[in-house]
């Protein structure tokens, strides 16, 4: 991730058949970022979309070049979609959204501002606008990753997160290390703090998750990191000659 821009910000979106909130979520980031910084880009990756997202995002592209696109040749995950975005992102701050408009662009300024004290800052959602079975399976798979990670993060699914250049420089990601941003960021030696956003219910399209893939698959992935956890190389050099 050598950064040789002046960017101050890369926005990294993954998008999965999202072809109604692209435009809205265009209008979001731009009403949000200009009260923070005209020097930024947006990064849409889509993951192998099967409607028209992609359509869609070479017409923003094209309207406001501000608006980059990555697309893969298939579904790959959003693990992968993040990663190419990481590596395309030119930015001295990373900062991570869905494409779902559920978490709020206009939130983006409050997890900058606390980027004075800490290494990145990731949002939690305090009032939750999903269905029962969505927020007790994301309130379960919560549960088990802080216990068998020795965690305190209380809402590792919540996407949008800003995230200095650095704290990625190192990290090497897997399948479905997306969900573990904050522990492998604290794994290289960087501060995290969790603070509330807003969160919206769906209005259009469809979840890409379920408690299949949010509690069981995530299993797998757990016991990945735990192992990374505990087999982490920490030191510290105080002399040499």
């Amino acid at each position: 991730m050598k950064n040789e821009s002046n960017l101050d910000f890369s926005i990294v979106v993954p998008v999965y058949n999202e072809e109604s909130n692209l435009a809205p979520l265009r209008d979001n980031i731009v009403k949000a970022m200009s009260s923070v910084s005209e020097n930024y880009e947006v990064i849409l990756v889509d993951d192998g979309s099967t409607d028209k997202s992609r359509e869609v995002i070479k017409k923003l592209n094209l309207q406001n070049n501000k608006f980059k696109y990555l697309f893969f040749d298939q579904n790959h995950g959003q693990t992968s979609a993040f990663d190419a975005g990481f590596k395309a992102a030119q930015g001295k701050i990373i900062i991570t959204m869905d494409a779902d408009l559920q978490v709020d662009a206009h939130d983006i300024p409050l997890l900058i501002e606390r980027l004075d004290k800490y290494d990145a800052v990731i949002g939690y959602r305090q009032s939750r606008n999903d269905s029962w079975i969505k927020k007790i399976s994301s309130k379960i798979a919560n549960s088990v990753r802080n216990k068998l990670s020795n965690e305190n993060i209380r809402d590792v699914g919540c996407p949008l997160k800003a995230i200095k250049r650095e704290c990625l420089q190192d990290i090497k990601l897997f399948e479905g290390m997306h969900r573990f941003f904050p522990t492998l960021i604290k794994l290289e030696g960087y501060t995290v703090l969790e603070v509330p956003v807003s969160h919206h219910p769906r209005l259009t399209g469809n979840s890409k998750y379920n408690i299949s893939n949010r509690l069981f698959k995530s299993l797998r992935d757990l016991f990945a990191v735990r192992w990374m956890i505990r087999r982490h190389i920490n030191y510290r050099i105080v002399d040499k000659g």
